[in-house]
């Protein structure tokens, strides 16, 4: 219950930031940097607003908002239950 939603909550930012997604914005050479890349090409310059990069450096840069760790939490604590 609790202890899944914790570790879900600490390590999916991390797994972010570890692809490349960070604070200071998409670090050079890295996975994330190479998806950004592709997602340019792909959409003819730009990078789209909600879509998957656009989404995870939200998340690199600013971690996840109140009500995803509250979202979150719940759905990864009532699977924890169930098992």
């Amino acid at each position: 219950g609790v202890l899944p939603a914790g570790l879900a909550l600490v390590g999916i930012p991390i797994a972010i930031g570890a692809m490349g997604f960070t604070g200071a914005g998409i670090a050079a050479g890295s996975l994330a940097a190479k998806m950004m890349s592709a997602a340019a090409v792909a959409n003819g310059g730009g990078v789209a607003a909600g879509s998957a990069v656009a989404v995870l450096q939200s998340v690199g840069a600013a971690g996840f908002s109140a009500a995803t760790k509250i979202g979150l939490s719940s759905a990864l604590g009532s699977l924890g239950a169930a098992v």
